[in-house]
């Protein structure tokens, strides 16, 4: 099970030597400094990265009636994970 904000910030407020307030702040501070930033590629090192991506135009199928259907393109957000996260993450193959 994954932590809760309030486990996030207890640890972090135990970590950093600050209130559970002024860590939840920053944290909050960062998270809409990382919205805004967004569109121009946001970057948090040894984590990942925030990238706007263009999805092209393709032919998907509508799973109710099995009829075809043209999706449009469109842009969306996506999170590259850094290759230091991945490796401490997942376990290297041989």
């Amino acid at each position: 099970m994954s932590m809760t904000k309030g486990q996030i910030l207890t640890h972090m407020a135990a970590k950093s030597g600050l209130t559970k307030k002024a860590t939840g702040e920053f944290i909050e501070e960062l998270v809409m400094l990382a919205y805004k930033e967004a569109k121009k590629g946001f970057v948090l090192p040894g984590l990942g990265k925030l990238v706007l991506v263009d999805r092209k135009a393709r032919i998907g199928r509508n799973p109710a009636t099995g009829e075809t259907i043209k999706i449009p393109a469109k842009k969306v957000v996506k999170f590259r994970i850094a290759k230091h996260a991945k490796d401490a993450i997942l376990p290297h193959k041989k």
